[in-house]
């Protein structure tokens, strides 16, 4: 009964705040939805890099990748198809494109597979970089711009639906699969797990999320080219943001990325030359003094007040 009565509780808080999330542009500045639309981004990153690399513990340095490829779908369809197709082609083709390079890498554990992925970035950067010198003849492109409002909206929906597409996952059999490979893939496989199969796909529902993300971010951005949209720094920041939160917890992972991503814009505007030494600091003492992330924190910090209060 009490836990059916938290459960309400954070349901109720949870609607709550989503309200107060629809409602939000009706009476604040398009500088505020400029911001809860950037850390809006950086929770779709996190959150779906988590959905693969948390309970496998494989570290996929690939969410560059993906995101870029979104960016760039928007700007060749940007012009020509109405925005609902756009999302839609730009989440397919990162699917896709996980699916294969999956089947390649997924076989790969440890050190192997993280270098691997960051290469992709770094393959798919080059590519698009001579394609564009040599081909089309451009070094960069122009995005259809859209307005604030619809960017906050489209982004607080693909945000959502990320959030319900966790939860089912890891409350799910195959969540339980996935966490069972992480502590001990040999077994299982043993135990009737399609241990590649299952890789596979929740590394491609990861890149899906990623690339509905980049397509519209780069109607914010209006101006792209392939330093920006596969910039390294969208593979690393998801990635030390999960572990600031804590992957263990569903919401973890986006306090991490609430923080970083307000953090980032900060530091970045106080101190423009000195914010990633800031950040490396404030990572390395998180790294070492948080080993489970402030989610873990707060669990071992409500853990010994329970205790206090239950021998007094």
């Amino acid at each position: 009964m009490i836990l059916k009565s938290k459960r309400l509780f954070y349901l109720l808080c949870l609607l709550l705040f989503l309200l107060i999330m629809l409602l939000s542009p009706l009476y604040t500045s398009d500088y505020f939805l400029i911001l809860v639309s950037n850390i809006l981004m950086y929770i779709v990153l996190t959150v779906s890099w988590t959905i693969f690399s948390g309970p496998t513990g494989y570290i996929s340095l690939a969410p560059a990748a993906f995101f870029g490829i979104g960016i760039y779908t928007s700007a060749i369809m940007g012009s020509q198809f109405s925005l609902p197709v756009i999302l839609a082609t730009g989440a397919a083709a990162a699917f896709c494109c996980a699916l294969l390079v999956g089947m390649v890498t997924l076989r790969l554990q440890g050190i192997y597979f993280t270098i691997f992925t960051f290469g992709l970035v770094e393959l798919l950067g080059e590519v698009v970089q001579w394609w564009e010198v040599n081909v089309t003849g451009t070094t960069g492109r122009i995005v259809p711009g859209t307005e604030y409002t619809t960017v906050y909206y489209t982004m607080l929906g693909i945000a959502v639906v990320l959030m319900l597409t966790a939860y089912i996952i890891k409350h799910s059999r195959y969540g339980l699969a996935l966490q069972s490979i992480g502590e001990y893939e040999e077994a299982a496989g043993h135990t009737g797990v399609n241990v590649t199969a299952l890789k596979i796909v929740s590394f491609a529902v990861s890149a899906l999320f990623m690339g509905a993300c980049g397509v519209i971010m780069a109607t914010r951005w209006t101006y792209i080219d392939p330093s920006i949209a596969f910039n390294p720094l969208f593979s690393f920041l998801p990635v030390l943001m999960a572990i600031f939160g804590g992957v263990a917890h569903l919401f973890g992972p986006v306090i991490g990325a609430v923080i970083f991503s307000y953090l980032e814009e900060f530091l970045t505007t106080q101190f423009p030359y000195y914010y990633m030494l800031i950040f490396g600091v404030i990572l390395v003492i998180a790294i070492v003094y948080l080993p489970t992330g402030l989610t873990g924190l707060i669990r071992k910090l409500g853990g010994r007040l329970r205790r206090r209060h239950a021998n007094t």
